[in-house]
């Protein structure tokens, strides 16, 4: 679960710091008091974009940190397949944000955005406050069951995306081959012009690199033995020269060094030295002797580099790309010459990878059809428990005209809300508050199949009240027996539920406004309820409320 949330200069938060407890934690405040940047830290800390403006203060860098404790043995297993240590079972997330960049790193080790969300998916699923509206799309309906289904599918989603693939260039290969004879000679024509360009250049891989070291060479010749020269004239000549100063001064110690073993030391040094310089201007003498500028040899090194840089322009960057080129055309003329008894290869590749698709997307339908058909009755008893009377609700399957990366299923999730009608698909009859409530179910169902211990919801209860409120509280209350829920409400029957209670409130601090977060005690959760209910006045009578509506909830949780 999410034990403790740090956050630090972002928006309208300058630093604040908040331990969450297990079950059913609840965020409130009034509109705008910045509800949504709490959530928002955490999506920042798990990888979302990071809008610049996000920064309270650009010169300074914002920081998220959250701390995570791992009781489930199957979530412990998962992310150590992931590589992640688990230290006194816990994993820290955290993200360092500048104008420039951001850093995430778990557990103090430097991550991409991709391994942190991926990591993050098995510690927390967070519902945003439009995210029910992917609901109105049929692709969302299959992304459902494929993850509830996931299980059953094992590895054959990715084994049918491979086949698909394979499908694909088959048929687009054969859809290409369809050429008449003047074509076909006219293309055989050209390859085999292009192959012998290529063949008769007679090219050697890491030929053109040799050849521009010599081109380089050749093309500061001068420059190059002026600097030779001069450095041997400096080092080697007879006149004051490196080489004539040290002997002398090597001579000179020679004469005294026999007094002092210091001086000694000093003129052994000094020969060596001189023995190095000695070599050294052998070497750059025998440099210059065979450094003779050949003109002719120039020319052919240019020449063949501008060869090989003609043929780079027209089949490859590098010697080895105008060798693969050619390796391809010659096995293309290959199929041109036998162009019959190629197409007859390419229809037989072609219907034995149809017939593999098909099966293993029929294979998937089946896995699919049984799974939503175990999900549709848990989505059922799931609505039942948000007040959703003599609901009926099913997935129709309808086939695509044609095979994709996902198989050949395009389900579609039909609901009635109301008795004696036909079901209908869900994105055509459901309004805004009963899409928040089904995917409270499906998000409910989620949380069970995949073990994750935490779930954020931000204003689940956009669009209902009365009775449905009363029974989304009751939901979230039953789904905090098993999970670590933390929920941003604006409804005073779910807050009543609360386990703990936060406030979120805005404030002036030294002509700035900043946003706080803190714990209610009891009595504090009392005179927020009477907030929520009563708005602006708060009379006895809704103090009394409030305080029953707590004693409810209480007894609800019993």
């Amino acid at each position: 679960m999410l034990q403790n949330l740090h956050v630090k200069n972002l928006a309208l938060i300058d630093e604040c710091e908040v331990e969450f407890s297990d079950g059913l934690n609840i965020l409130s405040g009034e509109t705008g008091a910045g509800k949504s940047i709490i959530i928002g830290s955490i999506n920042l800390a798990l990888g979302e974009k990071v809008p610049k403006e996000m920064l309270r203060d650009s010169d300074q860098p914002a920081f998220v940190e959250l701390i995570f404790s791992v009781d489930n043995e199957q979530t412990a297993k998962a992310l150590k397949a992931l590589d992640v240590e688990l230290e006194d079972n816990t994993v820290i997330l955290s993200r360092k944000i500048t104008a420039s960049r951001a850093i995430g790193r778990v557990n103090g080790e430097a991550v991409s955005v991709s391994r942190m969300k991926e990591i993050a998916s098995y510690l927390i699923d967070i519902h945003g406050q439009h995210e029910h509206q992917s609901l109105l799309s049929k692709k969302k309906h299959l992304d459902i069951l494929d993850e509830y289904a996931k299980k059953q599918l094992g590895n054959k989603k990715s084994e049918l995306s491979a086949v698909y693939k394979e499908y694909r260039a088959l048929k687009e290969e054969f859809e290409k081959s369809n050429i008449d004879n003047e074509q076909r000679s006219r293309e055989l024509s050209f390859l085999e012009y292009e192959v012998k360009e290529i063949e008769d250049a007679n090219l050697t891989p890491g030929e053109d690199e040799e050849l521009e070291t010599q081109f380089k060479r050749f093309s500061n010749g001068k420059k190059i033995m002026e600097g030779v020269n001069a450095a041997y004239s400096a080092t080697g000549g007879e006149m004051d020269s490196a080489s004539e100063l040290i002997g002398r001064a090597v001579r000179e110690l020679g004469q005294v060094s026999g007094y002092d073993t210091e001086v000694e030391n000093l003129e052994n040094q000094l020969a060596e030295i001189d023995s190095l310089l000695s070599d050294f201007n052998h070497e750059i003498s025998g440099y210059i002797s065979g450094a003779e500028f050949d003109e002719e040899s120039f020319y052919e090194t240019q020449k063949r580099l501008d060869e090989i840089n003609h043929l780079k322009s027209k089949y490859g960057n590098f010697i080895d790309e105008i060798l693969v080129s050619l390796e391809e055309k010659q096995k293309r003329i290959a199929v041109l010459n036998d162009y019959d008894a190629y197409l007859k290869d390419l229809e037989q590749q072609l219907s034995k990878m149809e017939f593999k698709l098909s099966a293993i997307s029929e294979e998937v339908s089946k896995i699919r059809q049984k799974s939503a058909a175990k999900l549709v009755k848990e989505i059922i008893a799931a609505l039942n428990d948000l007040n959703f009377l003599d609901v009926k609700f099913d997935m129709r399957f309808d086939r695509l005209p044609d095979y994709t990366a996902n198989g050949i299923d395009s389900p579609e999730f039909l609901i009635s809300t109301n008795p004696g009608e036909p079901l209908k698909p869900l994105g055509k009859v459901a309004s805004g508050g009963e899409l928040s409530r089904i995917m409270l179910g499906i998000k409910t169902i989620m949380a069970e199949n995949d073990h994750i211990e935490s779930l954020i919801f931000d204003e689940i209860d956009s669009g209902i009240s009365g009775r449905t409120a009363q029974m989304v509280s009751e939901k979230m209350n039953e789904l905090g027996r098993n999970h670590q829920i933390i929920c941003i409400t604006h409804l005073p029957q779910i807050a009543a539920m609360a386990d703990a209670h936060f406030l979120i409130e805005k404030s002036v601090e030294n002509k700035s406004t900043v946003s706080k977060i803190y714990r209610l005690s009891d009595k504090q959760s009392v005179a927020e309820l009477a907030r929520m209910l009563g708005g602006a006045k708060i009379t006895d009578t809704v103090m009394e409320s409030a305080r029953e509506m707590k004693v409810l909830a209480a007894e609800k949780k019993a």
